[in-house]
């Protein structure tokens, strides 16, 4: 009864959200659950950020049926701004957790925040839930016991995409940026091809904005091989996609890449036919809690949610889960103890946390992009699922 009366319960979101959400600077009562929810309200994530708060939220609510309570505790999200800037980040989350008092924390937005903010938890020994943050070192070789991360990593997302690329007679050039994000995911990418050819690796300022020297350089590393010649882009922000304006198609050259948020897909408009593998598209996962998250965010903006709004989703439907199980207690070890190997349903359907580096498990979509009028952007149709357990994400941490 509860899922079926939440969508009902829209008027009422607003309020909740307004009566939850506190400054850095307000304190709640002794016996809320209070959250740090740390992302990039601005900077050059910001776009990620705000979808990630709009759907932490909404999960929230979702999660406790309205109450926005666990166990007669009132949640209580604490927002911070991290703008993008790792020792801003680190220095939040010490603040959260020293002076706030805060339960656990929630976050961030950045690779590079992550792991700046990693440590910070294993001092304070709190629990730190990353979203939607994505390289792999924050659950590999930087890791404690204290991160668990919701958000998928390089390797899913590398391994995942090999299942498009992955072919005898394949010639493939990375394009990334020169961050953990970008050169974890590259990393993780080459592991994980087995029949196609990797012939060269261009890493550009994350900033980029003129990719006519990169572009040169990988068009030059591929024109004149046989069979298919493919960039393949890994890339947060900005419009990396310009180097298709270099004629690419006159060398033989096509352009491969994951998802991505919605105003970033319009550019798929120009790549019909283009095969990648996304995280999230709202109009794949079929499962109640997506058509519950769909249909609330259509309801509240008059459009789609996206995909870090997913992610958000998920983190509140883990946070839920855990304290439910614990009954309400939020000390760090009755949480950990709560959430290794927990199961828990988000918008993408069943996801666990991995035991060994507390990864959840996720499965991720192998897409075909088809250009409809109807759509601003490029749309990935499912070419299929590719569920968790076919993907062999290695450990990387040194527990």
């Amino acid at each position: 009864m509860q899922r079926r009366t939440w969508v009902a319960r829209a008027s009422l979101l607003a309020t909740a959200i307004a009566a939850t959400v506190f400054s850095a600077g307000v304190y709640a009562q002794g016996k809320d659950i209070r959250i740090a929810h740390i992302y990039s309200k601005t900077g050059p994530l910001e776009a990620y950020g705000k979808q990630t708060q709009t759907g932490f939220m909404m999960g929230l609510d979702y999660a406790t049926g309205g109450t926005m309570t666990v166990a007669g505790r009132k949640i209580v999200v604490m927002e911070k701004d991290d703008q993008g800037k790792p020792d801003l980040g680190k220095s939040l989350l010490a603040a959260a957790y020293g002076d706030d008092k805060v339960d656990l924390a929630v976050g961030p937005t950045a690779s590079p925040v992550a792991l700046a903010m990693l440590p910070v938890a294993e001092e304070y020994k709190k629990v730190l839930l990353v979203e939607p943050a994505v390289a792999d070192s924050i659950t590999g070789d930087k890791w404690n016991k204290y991160i668990f991360r919701t958000g998928r990593n390089s390797s899913q997302d590398a391994i995942a995409n090999a299942v498009a690329l992955d072919k005898e007679g394949i010639s493939v050039v990375t394009m990334a940026q020169d961050s953990a994000f970008g050169r974890d995911g590259v990393k993780a990418f080459k592991e994980a091809l087995k029949k196609a050819k990797l012939v060269h690796e261009e890493y550009l300022p994350p900033a980029t904005t003129d990719f006519t020297a990169g572009g040169q350089r990988m068009i030059d590393k591929l024109k004149g091989l046989p069979g298919r010649k493919v960039i393949f882009i890994i890339w947060a922000g900005g419009n990396p996609f310009k180097i298709a304006d270099m004629d690419l198609k006159r060398h033989g050259i096509e352009i491969a890449t994951g998802g991505n948020i919605l105003p970033a897909m319009t550019a798929y408009k120009q790549f019909p036919g283009m095969e990648g593998a996304a995280y999230y598209y709202f109009g794949i996962p079929k499962n109640p809690v997506n058509e519950a998250m769909v249909s609330q965010h259509y309801k509240q903006f008059k459009a789609p949610p996206d995909f870090f709004t997913a992610g958000g989703f998920s983190a509140a439907m883990a946070v839920v889960t855990a304290l439910k199980k614990t009954n309400g207690e939020t000390a760090s070890n009755k949480l950990i103890a709560a959430m290794e190997g927990m199961s828990f349903d988000t918008p993408k359907g069943r996801m666990t946390f991995r035991k060994e580096d507390h990864q959840a498990m996720q499965s991720m979509y192998h897409f075909k992009i088809k250009v409809d009028p109807a759509f601003a952007w490029g749309v990935p149709e499912l070419v299929r699922e590719i569920k968790a357990e076919e993907m062999n994400i290695p450990i990387r941490n040194k527990r």
